[in-house]
């Protein structure tokens, strides 16, 4: 027989919820067509409610969602970049909340997600420092077996696009995990030929970009995560004067 759950889901989340709200009825669709085998818990109010009542850009939805097409980017799911999210998650939302999400995530990864739509929709309901923390978490799940793989950057190269990342930041947060000669300069968006004030004022200008408080309202460990960003960018500092004699 026929199972039209999922796409009961999927019409009620895409006209309540745009594409995210969209993906996510699909996924507790399939979830109820499957309940024999999939047992799906709340307890409390999960931080996207249910697929009737998707928030649009909900910033934890779009954890789950951009996760997985980072994830599935080469063609395999690690173990590493699992563990990373669950961790990750456990942090976050705490161990109840955090095993529902991944059971929502082991979902979506079976969807194929466009992840253009999605990224649109964040960026019209997430602000920008929040959507600079976003990308710097997706560059961790790639970073999970420590390499960052050509076809995982270039997926989130182009959700930053999407999400209307300016190239200069999004090259600046590559650069804290991919390193060379340069990655200090371009981690504080500054060029090797310039000069002691302009790398002065480059790292006041990357430190009030990159200071946790912008996005303490995440949580608390968001707020860890753009402090670990915020530790890298003084460490390119540091570096730069050390190399240059600066004090």
């Amino acid at each position: 027989m026929a199972k039209y759950g999922k796409w009961v889901g999927l019409g009620l989340g895409w006209a309540l919820g745009g594409p995210i709200g969209g993906i996510l009825g699909l996924v507790f669709g399939s979830m109820y067509d499957g309940m024999q085998s999939v047992k799906f818990e709340s307890k409390g109010q999960h931080p996207f409610g249910d697929a009737q009542h998707t928030r649009p850009g909900d910033f934890a939805a779009s954890l789950i969602i951009l996760s997985a097409a980072v994830m599935k980017a080469d063609g395999k799911v690690l173990k590493s970049e699992l563990d990373y999210v669950k961790q990750f998650f456990n942090q976050q939302f705490g161990a109840s909340l955090a095993k529902e999400n991944i059971v929502m995530l082991r979902e979506v990864l079976k969807q194929n997600v466009n992840v253009q739509d999605v990224s649109s929709q964040i960026r019209q309901y997430m602000d920008y420092s929040s959507r600079l923390q976003l990308l710097h978490y997706l560059f961790g799940i790639s970073m999970a077996d420590g390499h960052v793989h050509a076809s995982e950057v270039e997926v989130i190269s182009n959700i930053s696009g999407y999400l209307g990342i300016n190239n200069s930041d999004f090259v600046s947060i590559k650069s804290m995990f991919y390193k060379d000669i340069y990655s200090a300069y371009r981690i504080l968006e500054i060029t090797p030929d310039a000069n002691n004030d302009e790398i002065k004022k480059g790292y006041r200008k990357m430190a009030v970009k990159y200071h946790p408080d912008k996005v303490s309202h995440l949580g608390e460990e968001f707020r860890k995560a753009a402090k670990e960003k915020f530790q890298k960018v003084s460490a390119a500092y540091e570096q730069i004067k050390k190399e240059r004699g600066i004090r």
